[in-house]
């Protein structure tokens, strides 16, 4: 696991003394309950309201974002790493996120968040390749990302059927923001991995004021800046919608890093996968969309997934263990034999 002996915190509550199974209650709940209240008003504000500003709402979450690090206590003095190291982070960040907000105007949100629910995939084939990291995995791990995927799959083709809100356009900024996610979690383990003392806060702090430039090239040159502005200036109360979402989002944000500095990308992603499937259903309960056979069995199949992961993990630890004792055992009886024959060899 990652970051098992550094010091980690969430709000205040110390993670680093607590065992593996809360660390992963209090991360994930962080990470669920922003992530849920986000979804909600992504869903309220681009189909209910019909605004597409993907790029132009990312922007107004970064700056909600910094005052919320500023009121944290956060300066540049506390941070450990160098600015280059947050430029590319910064840039495919602000690129998954335009991107995904964006690809909204196209896709309806059930599709999109099964879209970017395959990301476990090319997230542990991205890890292979990132500097300080060079990760693998086993056979049951990309078994039960397939799975995710094939329910996945499943899923989005069924909807397709039933929502009319799908386009080729919106499944293009979706993949596009499926490769900067691959590159984003495995980014941010490698600054966890060859600093250990970066904390959750200085990650989020820097790629997001890195990153708020990258925005206004695409803001600009689509006209996206002044659509959102006389759009929202119409519409005020868009405004406070934002700030709520970004606020509920930022815990979500540094439950996220925390989960990727103690657990790493890779099951980070399955974590997400799971958010995702909740938020799906609370969509269609909430906005009284058609559920069918075919959503069933994609959703069964994402369940089977995610539970093949968490089985499989907690045997590992266990098979880690036997590995140990017999390795000591062995390393003991070399040493007995070892002993016996200094005892028993002739005096010169």
């Amino acid at each position: 696991m990652k970051g098992e002996d550094q010091s980690r915190s969430l709000f205040g509550i110390s993670l680093s003394d607590r065992p593996k199974w809360q660390q992963f209650l209090i991360c994930s709940s962080g990470f669920f309950f922003g992530y849920l209240v986000n979804g909600i008003c992504e869903e309220y504000v681009y189909n209910r309201l019909q605004f597409s500003y993907g790029w132009y709402f990312t922007f107004v979450q970064g700056f909600v974002y910094l005052v919320l690090i500023y009121f944290q206590g956060f300066t540049t003095k506390q941070m450990v790493n160098p600015w280059k190291t947050y430029v590319k982070l910064s840039a495919v960040l602000m690129g998954s996120h335009g991107l995904t907000k964006g690809s909204l105007a196209f896709l309806n949100y059930p599709a999109q968040i099964m879209f970017k629910s395959t990301k476990v995939l090319p997230v542990m084939v991205m890890g292979a390749f990132i500097p300080g990291l060079r990760r693998k995995y086993s056979f049951h791990e990309y078994i039960s990302a397939l799975l995710l995927v094939i329910g996945l799959i499943l899923f989005t083709l069924a909807d397709a059927q039933t929502s009319p809100n799908f386009s080729v356009i919106g499944i293009l900024m979706i993949c596009g923001a499926l490769i900067m996610d691959s590159l984003m979690g495995n980014l941010q383990e490698a600054i966890f991995t060859m600093n250990p003392d970066t904390k959750q806060i200085e990650v989020l702090f820097c790629s997001t004021l890195v990153g708020l430039p990258f925005l206004l090239p695409p803001m600009i040159l689509t006209g996206e800046l002044f659509k959102a502005w006389n759009s929202c200036s119409q519409h005020p109360y868009v405004y406070g919608v934002l700030v709520f979402e970004a606020m509920a989002t930022f815990i979500g944000q540094l439950s996220v890093l925390s989960l990727v500095a103690i657990f790493g990308a890779a099951t980070t992603a399955m974590i997400t996968t799971a958010r995702k499937a909740v938020t799906l259903l609370l969509s269609y309960m909430i906005f009284t969309k058609p559920l069918t056979d075919q959503h069933g069995t994609g959703l069964l199949l994402i369940a089977m997934g995610i539970i093949l992961k968490m089985l499989l993990d907690n045997d590992a630890p266990k098979k880690q263990g036997k590995s140990q004792l017999k390795e000591e055992k062995r390393l003991v009886d070399n040493d007995g034999e070892g002993e016996g024959d200094e005892e028993n060899r002739p005096l010169v």
